[in-house]
């Protein structure tokens, strides 16, 4: 997934992330790292692609074990299962190096049961029948979208990580081309494309709450810190201006306090 996209060595003109972010990186770095101290048995990476490699078959037993074998469960299985067969696939061709940091115990445990376990709660709500959907489209439309969702969300993620992995093997410093010539945060917006569209499939309430927490209280957070830590790079200023938060064309606000950050990052997806 996504390190900053520069070094990590920070010059002293560059002034503090906000106070509130920088809070928040401590709170989750503690609980899903460093959480009661002692050994540190396995690596994050370990804990998050066992849910990842874990989902297909999981929700390939829930169909069995409910006897749902509606499109919609057909579907789900497919795209949400899917991915975590990509994210191992990738993770073999081009690992994250935050993931490798070997974490306690209690610190993996918080990883899976805070963020990872949720997920897998997504599908099992549809293919239980506790989720009933009554979908705004007709059900081929409104599948067609989440296909749609999950598939263009897949190649923005799977892009910008190979990008910032192997332009950061030949050079470190700020990456301002494909995917980051126009916005600052692809890796992001993929996921959040992924994950909607499996929220949109399940259509119940669970899932909003589920995303509303991950991406306020993590993703907003990590993005907040990677472009404090990005603006020691003298031509931060002049790339911040000329792309986008997240989305092309959405409007921003401009300017802000930037300041240095950990380069590492938590999104726990």
């Amino acid at each position: 997934m996504d390190t900053s996209n520069s070094s990590s060595t920070a010059p002293p003109y560059s002034v503090p992330a906000p106070a509130w972010a920088q809070i928040m990186r401590r709170v989750t770095q503690y609980l899903s790292q460093d959480c009661l101290g002692g050994p540190r048995p396995w690596k994050l990476a370990w804990v998050i692609n066992f849910q990842k490699a874990g989902t297909f078959p999981l929700l390939g037993f829930l169909m069995w074990h409910y006897q749902n074998t509606s499109p919609a469960a057909w579907i789900y299985l497919a795209l949400h299962g899917s991915y975590g067969l990509v994210w191992m696939i990738k993770d073999l061709a081009f690992p994250d190096p935050s993931w490798q940091v070997k974490v306690t115990l209690a610190g993996g445990l918080n990883a899976f049961l805070s963020v990872l376990v949720w997920y897998w709660v997504f599908g099992w709500l549809l293919i239980s029948g506790t989720s009933q959907p009554d979908y705004p489209l007709p059900d081929p439309a409104w599948f067609c979208l989440c296909i749609s969702l999950c598939l263009l969300g897949s190649m923005i993620m799977i892009a910008a990580d190979a990008q910032k992995y192997f332009t950061l093997r030949i050079r470190r410093g700020l990456i301002t081309d494909g995917l980051h010539r126009y916005i600052r945060h692809p890796n992001y917006l993929g996921e959040m494309l992924i994950y909607t569209s499996f929220a949109l499939l399940v259509w119940h309430w669970l899932p909003v709450l589920v995303l509303t927490w991950v991406w306020g209280g993590v993703f907003a957070v990590n993005m907040v810190m990677k472009e404090a830590s990005l603006s020691r790079y003298p031509e931060w200023a002049t790339y911040k201006q000329r792309t986008w938060w997240l989305v092309p064309y959405l409007p921003e606000r401009r300017g802000g306090r930037p300041g240095p950050a950990s380069p590492d990052r938590y999104p726990l997806v």
